[in-house]
This record gives C-alpha cells, sequence and structure tokens, in this order.
C-alpha cells in the first residue's frame, strides 16, 4: 500500500511539474548586442523580461557578438544549435557585410544556409533585415534589403523588414555613430521584432508555416 501510495505522489508531482522552458536563441551583431549601453538595456534582454511578464515559457540566449558578419554567423552557428536545441532562432545579421561593401550574394548565400540549418533542428526562424545608411548609394542600398524579402520568401519564415524602422532616421535614438540605436531606441527594436515573433511563440505553431507572418504584404 505504502509502495502504491508513493508511486501516486510521484505521478502527482510529474504532471504538476512548469512545461520546460523552450530555448530562443539570437544569432546578430552589434545591433543585438547592446553596443554602446549596458547589456540589460538592449532589445533582447527586453525581449527576455516581455516573453516572463506575458507567461511564455523561454529562455533568451543571446549570442551575438560585435563586428559578426554572415559568414562567421554561419560558422557559430552549428554549434549554438547543437549546444542549445533552439525552439526559436531569430537571426539579425547582415549589417557588416553591407558596411563593409562585400558580396551581397555570399551574404544572401550565407543567411540562407543558416535559416536551413536552423530549420533542419526544427526550429521557428525570424528573420531579421537590416537598414544600411543613405550614402552608400539607392541602388546597393534598395539590393541589400531585398535579400530579406527574398530570403523569407524563398524559405517561408517569418520576416522583420528593417530593425531600424522608426528608429534610424531619428538623431535622439541612434548613437553618434548614426548607425547603432542608442538606449532610448531599445523598446522600439523590440516592438519591430514582437509583431512577427508573438505568433510563432505558441508550442502549436511549430507545424504551422511561418511565411504568413512576414512582413511587407
Amino acid at each position: 500500500m505504502r509502495r502504491i501510495l508513493l508511486a501516486v505522489l510521484l505521478l502527482i508531482g510529474f504532471f504538476s511539474l512548469p512545461a520546460a522552458a523552450g530555448a530562443l536563441l539570437v544569432v546578430g551583431d552589434s545591433l543585438s548586442a547592446a553596443y554602446g549601453m549596458e547589456v540589460q538595456s538592449g532589445w533582447v534582454a527586453l525581449l527576455g523580461k516581455r516573453l516572463k511578464r506575458e507567461n511564455h515559457e523561454y529562455q533568451v540566449i543571446n549570442a551575438s557578438v560585435s563586428g559578426d558578419t554572415t559568414a562567421n554567423g554561419l560558422t557559430r552557428l552549428p554549434r549554438l544549435l547543437a549546444e542549445h536545441n533552439p525552439t526559436i532562432v531569430i537571426i539579425e545579421l547582415g549589417g557588416n557585410d553591407g558596411l563593409r561593401g562585400l558580396s551581397l550574394e555570399q551574404m544572401k548565400h550565407n543567411i540562407s544556409a543558416m535559416v536551413t540549418k536552423a530549420k533542419n533542428r526544427r526550429a521557428r526562424v525570424v528573420l531579421v533585415g537590416i537598414q544600411l545608411p543613405p550614402n552608400y548609394g539607392k541602388s546597393y542600398t534598395e539590393r541589400f534589403q531585398a535579400i530579406y524579402r527574398e530570403i523569407a520568401a524563398d524559405q517561408n519564415v517569418a520576416l522583420v523588414p528593417s530593425l531600424l524602422e522608426g528608429v534610424a532616421t531619428r538623431k535622439d535614438l541612434m548613437q553618434p555613430d548614426r548607425i547603432h540605436a542608442n538606449a532610448k531606441a531599445q523598446p522600439r527594436l523590440l516592438e519591430n521584432v514582437w509583431a512577427p515573433l508573438r505568433s510563432l511563440l505558441e508550442p502549436e505553431s511549430r507545424g504551422v508555416s511561418a511565411g504568413r507572418h512576414a512582413g511587407g504584404k
């Protein structure tokens, strides 16, 4: 009788445990690494707080590295996927490729390969686009931003058209280098990411196409 009671208590304890938190992995550059401010002020840290506040069981892992290119990200991603087995992967890379004038076709290949690797691990993906300064020329900047739309459409993943939407053209929200958003702008960056991310947070969305949540039309 005592053994039966013990077994029942163990079962009750097992089923009353909270659901294990999924991992949400952010792979980005300085825009996601809280460059020029305290780490807790960055949009990724704010994302972790919002998820907790809204009762989403996710552990946020910020694997962003200032200065990283898409090639760096592609090299680092397999280890990150194996180590954290994320449910959701947010990819925010490409800015340094553009600022350094690297091959846009290679950049597209690298990001697309990252998306594929994440999807092969059954992770849901949010692709975050970057906006280059206008002095890089209309043709180059338009082609640059189109890459994110093309990958999102081809790979059927959620898209943030521009992380700096509503921020890049405002001097009061940018650091003196006019490349990085300041601490005051971080809540707006989070809002830009939150809209396409929100619908991917529920467990049942794992089997639902993310393409319908892509930015744009």
